[in-house]
């Protein structure tokens, strides 16, 4: 019985399936958890940028002005500086 008790503990708190293992894992799961909703939440962001820019020009013209400094015909392009 001793012998089996000396066993199951030293498999209990050592090697694969131990206590630490599975503490080890619950971490991983939690750090790939956090990691999957960031990307979901990106991934949100991203197509709802697409469908705006399927749907109208408004998008594409904003996007055009402030990535690119694109202005149309007849404006006059003012750039300010903060001091």
């Amino acid at each position: 019985m001793l012998l089996l008790g000396c066993f199951l503990q030293t498999r209990l708190w050592t090697g694969e399936g131990s206590y630490a293992h599975v503490v080890a894992l619950q971490t991983q799961l939690e750090a790939k958890t956090f990691d999957n909703e960031t990307k979901a939440s990106r991934n949100r962001l991203l197509r709802a940028e697409i469908i705006d820019l399927r749907q109208g020009l408004d998008a594409i013209e904003e996007r055009a002005r402030t990535e690119f400094g694109l202005i149309k015909k007849d404006e006059t392009f003012i750039l300010l500086i903060d001091d």
